[in-house]
């Protein structure tokens, strides 16, 4: 079986660039025992991969020059060698940026398509969606009739985060950029909503989305940049604020002065905690519960932001940097 794949040619820093990636087709081996082939059909792009591109070990490896790149992916095995795993059945894997691969069954997870789409394991069911809940859970520790401002609220995680929140019955006031990402927040039931692209004072303008709330208690940060300045300004005291990413900064040259405000964490006696997810997996049993819930409830959408074929991989990849994408970005195959 032959596979396309998608290689780094090089690390760089500032903006990503098309350059930065080549297609390859490579004949995959015959599986040993206890291995499996699999042909992808649905490839997740996020923007914590560009940390890896840059060649410099921050809490995980850097992605090899040449070598195919990792992320998400679901696809179905269609050769197994291993007890457990039969031609058809679909499975989870980090495995992604290519078409088809060999690798030990037990590296993959099997999931089930009947109860939910495959591609939706990428997403609000995925890693994706137990990143919102570990923020708003664990490290926010999100009340009923609190208010969240939750950033990138039309991006995958912030997303998934709108609803979650307001499944957990707190207030959510939205920040987005443009009429047809805040018109989503809206629709997945964020309670105001901000265009921060069209205002120059956002702190002033989240602020007054938040008076009828009683003010924001809680910050879910995405963005970075100008989003955190502003909410370290408007956060009430003994505020919590979740840090999952800052994806304003992610390309950059060179480091850029932080906040001016940041006397205010001291002032307001802030709680700011960043988090990676693979910390918190023994939040999974408890996360799968409370979004099965939420679904049939009808209490959580989901909508995703598709590109096609393997060929257009790092087009999706570059469109999170520019606001590309509408909940969940993905690839099929």
């Amino acid at each position: 079986m032959k596979s396309r794949e998608i290689r780094l040619t090089q690390h760089f820093t500032g903006p990503v660039k098309s350059d930065y990636f080549e297609l390859s087709e490579t004949d995959l081996p015959e599986p040993a025992e206890g291995e499996v082939v699999v042909r992808n059909a649905w490839l997740s792009v996020d923007p914590y991969m560009r940390g890896r591109m840059i060649g410099v070990k921050t809490y995980i490896d850097p992605f090899e020059v040449g070598a195919p790149l990792e992320g998400g992916a679901v696809g179905q095995v269609v050769q197994s060698k291993a007890d457990g795993f039969a031609e058809g059945d679909w499975v989870m894997s980090m495995k992604g940026w290519r078409e088809g691969y060999v690798a030990a069954a037990d590296s993959l997870t099997k999931i089930d398509a009947s109860v939910l789409p495959p591609e939706a394991y990428l997403g609000v069911a995925g890693l994706t969606g137990m990143t919102a809940y570990i923020g708003l859970k664990r490290i926010i520790e999100l009340k009923a009739g609190e208010t969240l401002w939750m950033s990138a609220a039309a991006g995958a995680v912030g997303s998934a985060g709108v609803q979650f929140a307001k499944a957990m019955g707190a207030n959510v006031i939205a920040t987005a950029g443009g009429q047809e990402k805040t018109d989503f927040c809206t629709e997945i039931g964020a309670d105001a909503v901000v265009d921060y692209k069209a205002t120059d004072d956002l702190a002033g303008a989240v602020r007054a989305a938040a008076e009828p709330f009683g003010g924001v208690d809680a910050y879910f940060e995405n963005v970075g940049g100008d989003h955190l300045q502003a909410a370290l300004d408007v956060i009430k005291p003994h505020g919590r604020m979740a840090v999952c990413g800052m994806i304003a900064r992610y390309n950059d040259d060179t480091p850029l002065p932080g906040p001016t405000n940041l006397t205010q964490i001291i002032a307001k006696k802030l709680k700011v905690q960043g988090f990676i997810l693979s910390d918190h997996f023994d939040l999974q049993g408890e996360f799968i519960k409370d979004l099965s819930d939420w679904m049939m409830a009808g209490k959580v959408k989901t909508r995703d932001t598709v590109y096609d074929g393997i060929e257009q991989t790092p087009d999706a990849f570059m469109g999170l940097f520019t606001g590309a994408n509408i909940g969940k970005m993905l690839v099929k195959l």
